[in-house]
């Protein structure tokens, strides 16, 4: 794979590696044409800069393959591979009012029973700014606890068979009805096994000093914890299913900090999850509180975590686009560019010899919903690869 400064040094980003990402950040920005719209101005913020367009053949990203326009790579192909700038809805998902063949279940879950979440919020009168000394850590966010009640979604196939021991995925910031309708088109034509979603709703706003970022952009198994002893055996009682232990058989997915949460979730629990499918992923320097232990955050995983450690048995499908998210907050730290962070991703899995695929799509924006409607059906196809009930 090619590789420069920019990507070869383990650890947090040396000042050369900056040097870099500020020189593709100028080169992209100086191409007429390459940025989208300015994104409005909300009230008493100034607007947010337009996402840069990133070339996937940026010297230091990985080698990929070129596919067709409006094509997806095959869910039997290992490795990197470039769509768009088409994005056509996959056949299973090009009718949007095909009702489901299989049932969803609803139900809400309230902080005051939970022993893993209570609930937080960010006091309104925060005012985050970096750690001088360590750019890294974001100073000056307070927070109070806050309740929160979340929805939890739960689709069941209709070829389940009560009783059985059933296969399943868990989705973040959910109820995420694309995940139910894919999977449901699947299933129908075989092409998957008869698999349960579990799709949870967040508990509220978003980054640092937030309920979302506590749950999402923590750098532990808790929230992989709190699904495995709190939502799945509600999941069973509400839906009336039984969800298989086999880790082999449990599925993660997740978009923007829901994505490095999927990764988590797998990471420090792989005695129960082995597959993880990401959109957007968030595997940026986002932890709040800060911790020593993981100071760069879910940098920390193609940074130090993966290069670093035995390799777990992981199958993962992670996906960015080329105007995704570039440092939209106030650290620049060097650990905020959602496509490197990506393509980093890439290039240490396959440098560690993990089973993976990766796509990047041009002409996107971040968690896009088009390229979701093209590819969700063949990454699910993909990520359950070689899965057997036993």
């Amino acid at each position: 794979m090619e590789q420069n400064d920019c990507m070869s040094k383990p650890g947090r980003l040396i000042p050369v590696a900056v040097a870099c990402i500020l020189a593709v950040v100028q080169s992209v920005y100086s191409q007429a044409g390459t940025t989208p719209a300015a994104q409005p101005t909300t009230a008493g913020h100034a607007p947010r800069p337009p996402m840069p367009t990133r070339d996937p053949h940026t010297p230091g990203y990985v080698t990929a393959a070129e596919l067709p326009d409006g094509s997806s790579p095959s869910p039997m192909k290992n490795g990197n591979f470039i769509i768009g700038p088409t994005h056509t809805p996959a056949p299973e998902l090009a009718d949007p009012n095909r009702p489901l063949d299989g049932n969803v279940v609803e139900f809400t879950m309230s902080s005051e029973d939970s022993k893993y979440f209570p609930g937080i919020a960010r006091d309104p009168d925060s005012h985050p700014t970096p750690d001088p000394d360590n750019s890294a850590r974001l100073l000056g966010v307070g927070t109070h606890p806050q309740p929160y009640v979340r929805k939890v979604a739960v689709y069941v196939p209709k070829n389940y068979i009560p009783g059985s021991e059933a296969p399943f995925i868990v989705g973040a910031d959910g109820p995420d009805r694309l995940l139910f309708a894919a999977l449901d088109a699947l299933i129908a034509e075989h092409k998957l096994p008869s698999i349960v979603a579990i799709s949870i709703g967040n508990g509220g706003s978003d980054a640092q000093g937030s309920e979302r970022g506590l749950e999402y952009d923590t750098m532990s198994g808790r929230y992989a914890e709190f699904v495995e002893y709190e939502v799945l055996p509600a999941a069973e009682s509400h839906a009336h299913v039984k969800l298989t232990g086999d880790p082999d058989g449990r599925t993660v997915t997740g978009n923007s900090s829901g994505g490095s949460c999927a990764l988590a979730m797998a990471w420090y629990h792989p005695e129960w999850y082995h597959r993880v499918l990401t959109y957007s992923g968030t595997y940026v320097n986002q932890q709040w509180p800060w911790s020593p232990e993981t100071p760069d955050g879910a940098w920390g995983f193609h940074a130090q975590l993966i290069p670093h450690s035995a390799r777990k048995p992981l199958r993962l499908w992670l996906e960015v686009s080329d105007r995704d998210l570039l440092n939209p907050n106030t650290m620049r730290d060097g650990m905020h560019d959602w496509v490197l962070a990506n393509e980093r991703m890439a290039q240490v899995l396959a440098h560690r010899h993990y089973t993976y695929q990766f796509v990047f799509a041009r002409n996107a924006g971040h968690v896009d919903r088009s390229v979701r409607e093209q590819t969700l059906p063949e990454a699910l196809e993909y990520v359950w690869q070689g899965h057997k009930v036993k």
